[in-house]
């Protein structure tokens, strides 16, 4: 088990362990789910995207909207 502090601004460092372990790096998004025993954190990386795909029965125009976002994002 690993433990992190908040800062003042909120922030929260997660250990290098568990960001390797799940792929996350500078700039990946992360989703926050308020649970009945606390927050769990998800991130969005391609590998949880493409599990996800045909979810919501788009057949994969939602995946290629969020792609086509993702692209745009790391030009800024």
């Amino acid at each position: 088990m690993s433990t992190s502090f908040v800062t003042v601004k909120g922030q929260v460092v997660i250990p290098s362990k568990l960001r390797q372990k799940y792929g996350i790096k500078s700039g990946t998004r992360v989703r926050f789910y308020d649970e009945e025993d606390g927050i769990r954190i998800v991130p969005i990386t391609p590998e949880f995207i493409k599990a996800n795909v045909g979810f919501l029965g788009t057949k994969g125009r939602l995946l290629r909207a969020l792609m086509e976002e993702k692209k745009k994002e790391r030009e800024l």
